[in-house]
C-alpha cells in the first residue's frame, strides 16, 4: 500500500504542476486512477480525481491572484455559470453516450491547435478593455464549459485559456490564471455530484490531493516566471497530447480486438 501511495503521489505532483500552468491533469491522474484500480467503479475515480485536482488548482488560483490581474468581473460570472453547467452536464451523462463527444472534440482541438500555432502573437499580450456585455458572454461560455465539464472533461483547462484570449482578449498567463476560478468551481460541482452518487476513495483522494497541491505551487512558479510566452508553448504541447489521445481511443475501438 506504501508503493500504491508513492505511485499515485508522484502522479498527482507531476498532474499538478502541468495542470498549474496550462490545464489538463486529468490526462495524467484518470489513466493512472483507471489503471492501478481497474474493479472501481467510474464515478468513484472521477470524484477522487476531481477530489485531488482541486487542491492543486485552489493553490494555483490563490498564488496567480497574487501576481496576476485576474478580472473578476468576467471571471466570475463565468465561474458561477460553470458551477451550474457541471452538475447539469454530469447529470446527463446517464442518458447521452459520451463516446459521440470525441469526434466533436478532435476537431475542435486541432482548430484551437491551428489556429494557436498560426498566429504567433495569439495570447502574448493583453489585446482590449474588457466591455460591460463581456459579463454576459462570460455567463454564457462558463456554463457552456461547465457543462462539457460535467458531461465529457478532456480538454476543458484548454478550451477555457482558448476562450478567454479568444474572447475576452487576455493574455495566455491572465487566462491561465482565470481559467482555474473556473476549474475550482466546475472541481466543487462535480465533487458533489460524484459524492452524491458513489462513495469516494477518500484516502487516496486527500494523498494525491496534498502531492498535487505541492506541484501546483512548482508550476504556478514556472509560469509566473516564464511568463506567456513560455504558457503558449505548454498549451500547444498539451493541446497535441490530447488530439493524440482522443484519436487512439477512437481507432481502438474502431479495430476489432482493440490496438
Amino acid at each position: 500500500m506504501t508503493l500504491d501511495f508513492v505511485f499515485l503521489g508522484a502522479v498527482a505532483f507531476f498532474a499538478g504542476m502541468v495542470d498549474a500552468v496550462v490545464g489538463g491533469g486529468g490526462l495524467i491522474q484518470i489513466p493512472a486512477l483507471l489503471s492501478h484500480f481497474p474493479q472501481v467503479a467510474i464515478p468513484t475515480l472521477f470524484g477522487t480525481n476531481k477530489l485531488s485536482s482541486i487542491a492543486g488548482t485552489g493553490a494555483a488560483l490563490w498564488r496567480y491572484a497574487r501576481a496576476v490581474s485576474i478580472p473578476w468581473k468576467v471571471v466570475l460570472p463565468a465561474a458561477l455559470a460553470a458551477l451550474g453547467g457541471a452538475w447539469v452536464g454530469a447529470a446527463v451523462v446517464a442518458w447521452l453516450p459520451r463516446e459521440a463527444m470525441r469526434p466533436l472534440v478532435v476537431v475542435l482541438m486541432l482548430a484551437v491547435a491551428i489556429y494557436t500555432f498560426r498566429r504567433k502573437d495569439f495570447g502574448h499580450a493583453i489585446t482590449r478593455e474588457l466591455l460591460p456585455a463581456d459579463r454576459w458572454k462570460a455567463v454564457a461560455f462558463g456554463a457552456v464549459i461547465g457543462f462539457y465539464d460535467g458531461f465529457f472533461g478532456p480538454g476543458t483547462g484548454s478550451f477555457l485559456m482558448f476562450g478567454f484570449v479568444r474572447l475576452f482578449g487576455m493574455d495566455f498567463l491572465q487566462a491561465s490564471a482565470s481559467a482555474k476560478l473556473v476549474n475550482v468551481a466546475t472541481n466543487i460541482s462535480a465533487i458533489g455530484f460524484f459524492a452524491s452518487h458513489g462513495p469516494l476513495l477518500w484516502t487516496v483522494g486527500l494523498v494525491m490531493a496534498a502531492c498535487n497541491l505541492a506541484g501546483a505551487h512548482l508550476g504556478t512558479w514556472l509560469a509566473l516566471h516564464k511568463g506567456a510566452g513560455f504558457v503558449r508553448k505548454a498549451f500547444l504541447v498539451v493541446v497535441a497530447v490530447l488530439i493524440c489521445k482522443l484519436v487512439w481511443e477512437m481507432a481502438r475501438e474502431l479495430v476489432p480486438g482493440g490496438l
